[in-house]
């Protein structure tokens, strides 16, 4: 998801007020608003910590302008580190540290170049992998619990509103307005709950799933660099990741 399919979404929406002759300005609503955004981001804040939603607003970028992750450019690094490695030695890549594009990529080659044994660099950095994922699981859930309380809100908005419309029964010029404007909150929760919201949480959870994945190939290929296997056998290992199998 990128705001291309919000901007798609709400077009739609606005563009049947139009053609049902609806103006898009019957939308706008502060105290619906208040009550949907407000409320329902306040009702996160007692279900996730403050941490938590630093976190989920931190990543919120991801919507916009996710990880670029270049599968195949990683396998040419780690093929050349390769090769340094089985001909120059391990220390040899010391000077390829700086070359890696991530903090994962260089703490692994800086392992490998400080000798830590290869079942313990693969236990290690298999931990930091698992434990980012853990750490960015309650990113995702903030926004599925916004987009499960915004509906609620909606109609506590709607409620509100009709509340008020009842004490306009005896002006009856008044009452058809202020039952239009009840629904605006019910609007503003469902379309915000379906349209952002829900689909921010799963954006963030597939992006999570493939930097992981970009780690664990990664992973694989330090690890064969670390038992002195060959060029070719890397590039089988982390053939699996890019679709070359064959490691030409």
């Amino acid at each position: 998801m990128n705001l291309l399919g919000v901007f798609l979404a709400v077009g739609c929406i606005l563009t049947a007020m139009i053609l049902e002759g609806t103006h898009p300005s019957a939308l706008i609503n502060f105290p619906a608003f208040m009550v949907v955004c407000g409320a329902g981001f306040s009702a996160c804040l007692v279900q996730f910590s403050l941490k938590e939603v630093w976190l989920a607003l931190k990543h919120i970028v991801w919507l916009i302008s996710p990880p670029r992750l270049n599968f195949q450019s990683q396998a040419e690094l780690l093929a050349g580190m390769s090769t340094i490695a089985r001909q120059q030695g391990a220390l040899a890549l010391e000077n390829s540290v700086a070359s890696a594009n991530d903090d994962f990529t260089r703490t692994g080659i800086q392992m490998i170049v400080d000798g830590v044994d290869k079942d313990v660099l693969y236990t290690l950095l298999e931990n930091a992998i698992a434990l980012e994922q853990e750490k960015l699981e309650p990113a995702a859930k903030f926004y599925e619990s916004m987009g499960g309380y915004f509906p609620t809100m909606g109609i506590v908005g709607a409620v509100l509103g009709l509340i008020h419309a009842m004490s306009l029964l005896d002006r009856p010029d008044l009452l058809g307005p202020s039952i239009a404007v009840a629904f605006v909150a019910t609007i503003y929760g469902l379309v915000g709950a379906n349209c952002f919201l829900i689909p921010a949480g799963g954006r963030i959870r597939s992006v999570s799933a493939e930097v992981a994945l970009f780690k664990y190939m990664t992973l694989e290929g330090l690890v064969s660099i670390s038992g002195s296997e060959n060029t070719l056998m890397l590039k089988r290992r982390i053939g699996v990741y890019t679709g070359n199998l064959n490691g030409d």
